[in-house]
């Protein structure tokens, strides 16, 4: 059987990104949640409407930070870049949040855990405006070059 391809999320043009938030309340919602709580995405004003918005998402590293600072692997590299989150060895210490500098390590205060996006695309198939792509990647890939935010 093929094995799948890994995917990830880009920012194909923020300038078209209007701030509603329908790909963070998707991401929610894939949880199981209402509101925008539990989203492993994140729209941020850039300065008001004049100045547009920041789309802060995973972009899926090659070598990501996030993993290699992480002291008990609960952060685990991902084929194509990215990580893999496995909750049971996450001790919540917070290193993996800074070491992202993207800052696409959302954090679950109550929880005291990462939320950690899992490439799944839901957010990029609910973007009316065509701000988000979902899309193939391959091991060798560098850095996504198109994110913007």
């Amino acid at each position: 059987m093929p094995q799948a391809v890994p995917k990830r999320i880009s920012v194909v043009d923020v300038e078209r990104c209007v701030g509603c938030q329908c790909c963070v309340f998707a991401c929610a919602r894939r949880i199981g949640v209402g509101g925008t709580a539990d989203a492993r995405i994140d729209v941020r004003s850039a300065g008001g409407m004049r100045k547009g918005f920041v789309v802060i998402v995973c972009r899926a590293c090659p070598d990501p930070p996030c993993a290699r600072v992480c002291p008990t692997d609960a952060l685990t590299p991902r084929a194509g870049g990215g990580v893999i989150f496995r909750d049971a060895a996450c001790i919540g210490c917070g290193n993996c949040r800074e070491a992202c500098p993207f800052g696409a390590v959302l954090w679950d205060n109550e929880q005291r855990k990462p939320m950690i996006c899992v490439y799944c695309g839901v957010c990029a198939s609910f973007c009316p405006y065509e701000v988000l792509a979902y899309e193939e990647t391959k091991e060798d890939d560098d850095a996504p070059v198109r994110h913007a935010g």
